[in-house]
Order: C-alpha cells, then structure tokens, then sequence
C-alpha cells in the first residue's frame, strides 16, 4: 500500500512504515559545512540529520524554528573568565571572605 508520505508494508505479520524520501542540493561555503558537521557531530547527529530536524522545527514553527547550540562563552567571556582566575590565584590580590566583606572594603 503506498500513501502520499508512507509506504507500509506486510512483513512477517507486522505492518512497517517506510517514509518516502527524496534527495535535494544545497551549495554551502565549505568552512560552513565543516564546520557545521563537527559541531552536529558533537551534538550525536550528522548534518543530514540536522538539516531534516532543522525542517520539520521550521513547518511546525511556521518560520525558523529555534536555536541550537552548544553553550559556547563568546570572547569577551572567555577574557573575563580567564582574568578572573588569575586574580583569583594572584597572593598580591586582597581576598575577601563574603560579599558583605568585600562591599564594607568598597565603602571605605
């Protein structure tokens, strides 16, 4: 039996469901594309399988659908993050105990 979108089929007394697919070209910088196949291969998925969830999110959002990423700090956060931690282990640096500490330090 074949519908519009599946063909299923009698197969030792079970029904399986085959979707029909087609295949589609897109050009793409290839930085892009590497880019974007090891950030989708860290994410478990290749990029076939990512541009397909990226479509159906899009039909059922009626638009773009939504962000994923993986949690990466931009520049300026890496810089910060990065002179915190040196401040945090400088011994010429004042530490303080609590937030209370470090705010009566302020007031003076």
């Amino acid at each position: 039996m074949h519908c519009d979108r599946y063909t299923i089929f009698m197969h030792k007394n079970a029904l399986e469901v085959h979707m029909t697919t087609t295949n589609f070209s897109v050009r793409m910088d290839s930085d892009i594309k590497k880019q974007c196949e090891e950030l989708y291969g860290e994410l478990g998925v290749n990029l076939t399988t990512a541009i397909n969830v990226f479509l159906r999110q899009s039909l059922r959002a009626g638009g773009f659908p939504f962000d994923v990423r993986l949690n990466q700090p931009n520049s300026k956060t890496i810089s910060a993050l990065l002179e915190a931690e040196k401040i945090s282990k400088d011994p010429n640096v004042k530490h303080y105990s609590d937030v209370e500490e470090a705010l009566r330090e302020l007031k003076r």
